[in-house]
């Protein structure tokens, strides 16, 4: 397995990383109910199997994700991951998800997420979302730059920004990662996003590789019509018709391409995200133990030209 530097950064990944949305819980954005144990047990064995990250944000269960990975980091007894988090997302006392982009904002999130996460500084801190606003971005971004100036946070990277917002930033203190969904229903990226970042030595760290639970093999019908009705995905359009036909036949070329590999699908949707030589390393989520060894393959996998023609296709060139 061969680790991989971020942007111009000496953190030095591999080529997973663990995503703790779905630790948060219940939320606006969350996944439904979830089970803090599971979490725990989830991200132990990701740290078992060699990945070296976890990647989380304030927001994720207004607080709580950032919780339950310092409790899993209390409980570890290997060598310490990197950890990454995000802002500019908060929240009031009745649970009311808004934006926020001031200096003011900005510091109290990362004292709020240093005390959560337990350290005395973040490996890479994330504008979670850039404003409507450019001016808003900027100055959050300023007052980002600010922090690992005084060494509260290592690093600073932005999350959803398109290559106007990475450039404007950019003029003020350098990006070291970009992290934007990127999976086969999301590639948006491929036509400017992933050539800037490659071009300017901005590291990429896609998230939802597996399209957010879509592409793992154990997507159906009958499990989707399950969701708890708290789950972000219930009423995605990603997740509905006339979609979702043609995302389940995409999660069926995965599980032929993967079963000749000796791979799941959600490991092979994985590794068709990294034939990209921008990606730095994919996020991947997990609710139980179990699913990390499900995509864990996807660690070093590599497919051919004819299978990435099948995947996107169904032809057989």
């Amino acid at each position: 397995m061969k680790l991989r530097t971020l942007g111009s950064s000496d953190l030095h990944l591999t080529p997973l990383g663990f995503g703790a949305w779905a630790a948060g819980g219940p939320w606006k954005f969350g996944w439904g109910a979830q089970d803090d144990d599971a979490s725990v047990a989830a991200i132990h064995r990701a740290l078992e199997l060699g990945i070296n990250w976890i990647d989380t944000a304030a927001i994720y269960g207004l607080g709580h994700s950032e919780e339950v990975v310092a409790r899993a980091l209390a409980e570890w007894k290997g060598d310490r991951p990197y950890v990454f988090t995000k802002c500019s997302m908060v929240w009031d006392a009745t649970g009311n998800v808004d934006y926020a982009y001031t200096e003011k904002s900005i510091r109290a999130e990362v004292e709020a997420s240093l005390r959560r996460l337990k350290t005395d500084v973040i490996d890479l801190y994330q504008m979670h979302w850039p404003d409507d606003d450019m001016a808003g971005t900027l100055e959050g971004w300023a007052a980002m730059a600010k922090l690992k100036d005084e060494g509260k946070v290592r690093y600073i990277g932005a999350s959803n920004f398109n290559v106007e917002e990475m450039t404007e930033a950019g003029e003020i203190a350098e990006l070291t990662s970009l992290q934007p969904p990127y999976s086969l229903l999301a590639r948006d990226v491929e036509a400017d996003a992933l050539p800037y970042c490659e071009a300017n030595q901005i590291g990429v760290i896609n998230y939802s590789p597996m399209g957010s639970g879509l592409f793992t093999g154990a997507m159906t019908r009958e499990r989707l019509a399950g969701l708890a009705a708290d789950d972000w995905r219930k009423n995605n359009p990603n997740f509905q018709e006339p979609k979702l036909t043609t995302h389940l036949a995409i999660a069926d070329r995965l599980r032929e391409v993967g079963a000749r590999h000796g791979q799941s699908a959600g490991a092979t949707a994985i590794a068709w995200c990294r034939r990209q030589n921008a990606i730095t390393a994919c996020i991947v989520g997990a609710r139980a133990a179990e699913q990390v060894d499900g995509f864990i393959g996807a660690m070093d996998y590599t497919l051919t030209p004819a299978d990435i023609t099948y995947i996107e296709s169904g032809r057989q060139d």
